[in-house]
């Protein structure tokens, strides 16, 4: 920011968003003095910022302590900006169908960093995936969906996101080194989706499509989750040109491309390809 910006720049409300921007999930409560050491401000400054957000909603006590977390306002404006998503826009009719379709529960995600984020989702017939909620967030590295949303990152993209080693390993599957995690990368993005058999959580299965904007990039991906530990050939062989076809639709829909052929090819069928 330039000097002539700073003109505009309001200070109070800046350190109120920084101190918004010090919960995370590993740090859902604090107290004043936690967010005073860490923003370097004077305890007074900090009780009045905490006294502003708490009463327009954004921050509240825990129980009779001295610490804060987030509260619904913060959630209030997460929901609002998802609802004006253009993505999200689309996407919902989509994954409702896709879900209509398969069975399953359907989900929209999309990238922040090394985080996969659910954007919207379609419920399914079972209850068992009614605990993941639009926001909600997995590990990029570690998921079949996150593969798919970092295909565009050439090995030297993904040592700037990941430059800590090994990448934390989540389950026996997960890739511990760039090495591992781009030769998924690069066959999830040669087939045109990717399936996750208890890669992640055991009992679940996940097969996800890449979506693409008129650059051809990579901008989300559409999923279904299935609760079953392994897929037969039967079921990926229906379930998989379903979330291809999802997939292209919402692609189309965002980039205005041509809608590409979404069945595998007759010579290998989704089961042989993970076969392979």
């Amino acid at each position: 920011m330039t000097a002539a910006d700073d003109r505009y720049t309001v200070p109070a409300l800046q350190r109120g968003l920084e101190l918004l921007g010090q919960f995370n999930r590993h740090t859902p409560e604090l107290s004043g003095a936690d967010l005073a050491r860490q923003l370097d401000l004077p305890r007074a400054s900090v009780f009045r910022i905490l006294h502003t957000l708490e009463k327009s909603g954004f921050v509240e006590r825990v129980g009779d302590s001295n610490n804060y977390k987030l509260s619904i306002g913060v959630l209030r404006l997460g929901f609002e900006y998802l609802a004006s998503m253009e993505l999200t826009e689309h996407g919902r009719p989509v994954i409702d169908a896709l879900r209509d379709q398969s069975g399953y529960s359907a989900h929209l995600v999309v990238r922040d960093n090394r985080d996969v984020v659910f954007v919207a989702k379609a419920t399914g017939r079972s209850a068992l995936f009614h605990s993941i909620q639009v926001g909600a967030r997995l590990p990029a590295h570690a998921t079949v969906l996150g593969r798919l949303l970092l295909s565009d990152l050439d090995m030297a993209a993904l040592s700037a996101l990941y430059p800590d080693r090994p990448l934390p390993a989540h389950t026996p599957k997960t890739p511990t080194t760039l090495a591992q995690l781009k030769a998924l990368i690069d066959v999830d993005r040669a087939n045109g989706y990717g399936i996750s058999q208890g890669g992640y959580e055991t009992g679940i299965s996940t097969i996800a499509a890449p979506v693409f904007n008129d650059e051809h990039e990579v901008v989300a991906a559409v999923s279904i989750t299935v609760p079953a530990q392994q897929l037969d050939a039967s079921q990926t062989d229906v379930l998989v040109p379903q979330v291809q076809q999802a997939a292209a639709q919402l692609t189309q829909r965002m980039s205005h491309l041509p809608q590409p052929g979404h069945r595998p090819s007759k010579q290998q069928t989704p089961s042989e390809k993970i076969a392979a």
